[in-house]
């Protein structure tokens, strides 16, 4: 298997790990000290806590479903980045106002070269679009989840794109 092989598998077995609560997957892609951004308050260090923010979060899901597409990934040696969009439906029938939230958005990652294969060390994602009820995502009691939308075109001028300064970057640089 190529790099690029690999770490579109690791991208595609996120998706499948968040849909079948499989948490111990998560070791198979990220690092034990990933730096995690989703945006606002949504910040994690550490794949322990990411671990159990996102179980907690999705225990009370009934169903949800992650497609990972149009990836993008450039290798520099040891390192390398990868660009993805990210798809996503959430379903809870227990939420006042239905059952459904679906959105998009994009996932910044960054990678590393282990002895185990390639793992992602920090993973920026921002949301694009959202339709539907966002009371589904207040899994946690007394916990709202803080949505930012974010526009690719503005954060790129803003140079806050990972996966951009790794298109002009040389190999070995």
């Amino acid at each position: 298997m190529t790099d690029h092989e690999e770490i579109i598998q690791h991208i595609n077995l996120y998706g499948f790990a968040i849909d079948t609560r499989r948490w111990d997957l998560f070791e198979q892609i990220f690092t034990e000290y990933v730096n995690v951004d989703f945006g606002g308050t949504a910040k994690w260090y550490g794949l322990k806590e990411w671990t159990s923010v996102f179980a907690a979060f999705h225990e009370n899901m009934d169903s949800t479903q992650h497609i990972m597409a149009n990836h993008q990934v450039r290798v520099l040696g040891d390192h390398a980045h990868s660009f993805t969009y990210g798809q996503w439906r959430l379903l809870r029938h227990a939420t006042e106002g239905g059952p459904l939230l679906d959105g998009t958005g994009w996932y910044d990652d960054e990678w590393v070269r282990t002895h185990a294969g390639w793992r992602c060390r920090k993973r920026v994602s921002r949301i694009v679009w959202a339709t539907g009820n966002m009371r589904v995502m207040e899994t946690i009691p007394g916990s709202a989840f803080d949505i930012r939308f974010a526009s690719m075109p503005a954060e790129a001028a803003a140079g806050s794109i990972s996966f951009l300064k790794a298109i002009d970057a040389r190999e070995g640089t």
